[in-house]
C-alpha cells in the first residue's frame, strides 16, 4: 500500500489531498475546512470495527439491518494531543437478533481484528458498548 499526501496552499494555508496509489482521495485540513488528521482517525476506528461487526454477524446470519458506530473520543490537554480515551458504542438494527451474537461481534472486533484499534489499544483506553434496536 502506498499514499501521497499533498498540500494545497489555499487562504486556510492548512489543506491536504490524500491519494492512495489506487487512485481513491481524501480531503483534510489543519483549519477545520475538511475534517482533520485527528477526525479521520477517529472516523476509521468506527468504520473498521463495524466493518468487522457486519461482516460477523452476517457470518452468523443474524438478520442485521443496520448498524451505526457512535463515537466519543477525549484528547490530551497539551501537545502532542493524542487521543487518551475513546468510546465506540455500536447500535443495530434487524430481525431477532441476538445480544450474545453481537456482544461476540463487538469483542471480536475489539480484540483481534480491528487493525486500526488494534494500532491505538497500546495508547488509548478504547472502550465499546452496543445496544439491539427493533
Amino acid at each position: 500500500m502506498k499514499a501521497t499526501v499533498s498540500w494545497e496552499p489555499s487562504e486556510h494555508d492548512l489543506g491536504f489531498v490524500g491519494k492512495m496509489d489506487s487512485g481513491e482521495t481524501l480531503h483534510l485540513d489543519g483549519n477545520g475546512k475538511d475534517l482533520s488528521p485527528m477526525q479521520a482517525v477517529l472516523l476509521s476506528v468506527g468504520a473498521c470495527s463495524s466493518v468487522d461487526v457486519v461482516e460477523i454477524m452476517r457470518k452468523a446470519r443474524q438478520g442485521l439491518e443496520s448498524c451505526e458506530c457512535e463515537l466519543s473520543a477525549q484528547r490530551a490537554d497539551e501537545p502532542p494531543r493524542v487521543f487518551t480515551h475513546i468510546h465506540a458504542h455500536y447500535v443495530v438494527t434487524g430481525t431477532n437478533v441476538n445480544e450474545k451474537h453481537l456482544a461476540r461481534a463487538v469483542a471480536l472486533s475489539t480484540e483481534k481484528y480491528c487493525s486500526v484499534m488494534l494500532m491505538l489499544n497500546q495508547n488509548v483506553d478504547i472502550r465499546t458498548s452496543y445496544e439491539i434496536k427493533p
